[in-house]
């Protein structure tokens, strides 16, 4: 076995235990606390509600990894989110974790909520809310009240999703107060078990704001909303009668279409799964072809490579994924060449360097990315660039004009885009490759991928010179070894927040896979995706051709 090898299975064995950690939440405490108090977990919950044996594509599982550890830390961002089928209909499931600081909102707890809103939004898929929080954790209230991306956004999208007829059930199963309560009252149906609380202040605070003295069952208990203040749709006994209401609820609902199968009957890849861990490297200096990983993820012979003499250091093809069909944008990891045009001598010949997006590459990118939008084929963005190429031949060649058509019809795609972080996503190639800030659908990455403006190494040495230069004008003398010390804890830092693991804890990715599952789970998005409306016609704008 290669070492780069060793190291794709040793980073992907790594992130199943992280994995296994996190979902254990607040820990054995946090649960038994759970159970006492007769309610189930925020899992535990999901398994109860989802068909049985159904697929469940957790989303931010790694939200706010690392984060807050002065206050303890919050794992999964104290949220479950999870696309799963409830009643035969492909469902988006938010479930506030208790056991994490009683299900308090962290600042990365209202992004995960908002981008499970977002995803469910745009691929119509109902939402159902299990509610069991204490609001706000108050010691970071700034970073969670007040902006577009934080605490009022999940109340406004839930007022929106409503006027777009996507069905949301909410299910409060706990504690929902303060502006919580928002939530579940803003969806179209409302559970309540008994022994939760749904009000605006609890007996503490109302006792204090106005001198009343109120019992908390009077104030918000589930009778009550269900008899006097007639909030709640259903009152229900305990968790398990509520979900099984729930499913009822979702069985009956007849907008909302079953899940569908594949439109092609699918086919077996040509090689195993397994295969990508002996053809993949994470390695910078390390070459190899996109091809062969991607003949573990396609359907044996639907492969069909666009313009494969031209412009290869970007592959595209037309393929199907468990019957599924795609187009499939991928950067290629290996030397190739380039053919250009010549005078009374003929086409003169290069090379192009692994992994890097190149003029003709680009250009044939935009239009492979325009025919698909065409057709209404969901596109596949496969990561692993260091970005565009640079220098004086390249510039002249129109580099620039080149990589902006890629971005401008890759931004105004109307069909889904789903982009795989295989490698390193760096800098500009990012941004063409369908990055965060371009809207993909859903954006999945493997254990040993890298995100960053730039590699580490470059930017560690370009830091160290500016840290020097300002240490010089300070009259600083700067031995060898203080230099190499600086160098060694800036790359540190910049390895850090390059790993994949540093984005997804800021909701920069939606799901790390595991890379022999990747087949699998590119066709769950595919599925997933197939509810995405595609609306109006596919238009650029103004191109530099």
């Amino acid at each position: 076995m290669s070492t780069t090898t060793s190291d794709l299975r040793q980073s992907t064995t790594e992130y199943i235990a992280e994995a296994e950690t996190i979902r254990e939440g607040g820990g054995a405490k946090g649960i038994e606390r759970q159970h006492r108090h007769g309610r189930l977990t925020a899992r535990e919950r999901i398994e109860h509600l989802i068909d049985p044996g159904g697929h469940r594509f957790e989303c931010g599982l790694f939200a706010a990894h690392g984060m807050y550890q002065k206050y303890g830390g919050a794992p999964g961002a104290s949220v479950v989110t999870t696309i799963a089928p409830v009643g035969g209909r492909m469902t988006m499931i938010v479930a506030n974790d208790a056991t994490v600081k009683a299900g308090a909102f962290f600042p990365m707890t209202c992004k995960k909520i908002i981008r499970a809103q977002t995803i469910a939004e745009r691929a119509r898929l109902p939402l159902i809310y299990l509610v069991d929080s204490a609001g706000v954790f108050l010691p970071l209230q700034e970073d969670v009240f007040p902006d577009t991306d934080d605490f009022g956004r999940v109340f406004r999208n839930n007022a929106v999703i409503s006027a777009k007829g996507i069905p949301q059930i909410a299910a409060i199963m706990g504690n929902c107060v303060a502006g919580g309560g928002y939530l579940p009252v803003l969806c179209d149906v409302l559970l309540m078990t008994e022994g939760s609380g749904l009000y605006l202040a609890g007996p503490a605070l109302v006792k204090a704001a106005i001198g009343q003295n109120v019992e908390s069952e009077d104030l918000g208990g589930a009778e009550m909303h269900a008899s006097i203040s007639g909030t709640v749709d259903y009152r229900e006994p305990d968790d398990e009668q509520c979900l099984k209401r729930v499913r009822d609820l979702m069985m009956a609902d007849m907008k909302t279409p079953p899940m569908q199968d594949a439109p092609i009957e699918s086919a077996p890849p040509a090689v195993e799964p397994d295969h990508i861990y002996e053809v993949f490297s994470s390695e910078p200096r390390d070459q190899y072809d996109v091809v062969d990983v991607l003949a573990s993820v396609v359907d044996e012979h639907s492969w069909n490579e666009y313009r494969s003499e031209f412009g290869e250091s970007i592959v595209c093809g037309y393929a199907r994924i468990n019957g599924w069909p795609c187009g499939i944008v991928a950067n290629q990891r290996k030397l190739t060449n380039r053919v250009m045009p010549g005078g009374k001598d003929g086409p003169s010949r290069a090379v192009n360097m692994p992994a890097v997006i190149y003029a003709e590459s680009a250009d044939k990118a935009a239009r492979f990315i325009m025919d698909c939008n065409q057709k209404h084929i969901p596109l596949i963005f496969v990561h692993d660039t260091t970005g565009f190429m640079v220098g004086r031949d390249s510039e002249q060649a129109g580099i620039i004009r080149s990589g902006a058509k890629m971005v401008n019809a890759m931004s105004n795609s109307i069909v889904p885009k789903i982009s795989l972080i295989t490698g390193g996503s760096y800098g500009a190639g990012n941004y063409a490759m369908c990055g965060r800030a371009f809207d993909p659908f859903l954006t999945l990455a493997w254990p040993s991928s890298r995100c960053a403006v730039m590699g580490a190494q470059i930017a560690a040495s370009t830091l160290l010179q500016i840290d020097l230069a300002a240490r010089k004008r300070r009259g600083e003398e700067v031995d060898e070894q203080a230099r190499e010390e600086l160098l060694a804890a800036i790359t540190e830092s910049y390895d850090t927040q390059q790993d994949i693991r540093y984005g997804a804890a800021r909701g920069w990715v939606d799901r790390i896979i595991e890379p022999h599952h990747t087949r699998d789970e590119l066709a769950a998005a595919l599925q997933i995706a197939s509810t995405f409306p595609i609306e109006g016609t596919y238009q650029t704008g103004v191109l530099q051709t």
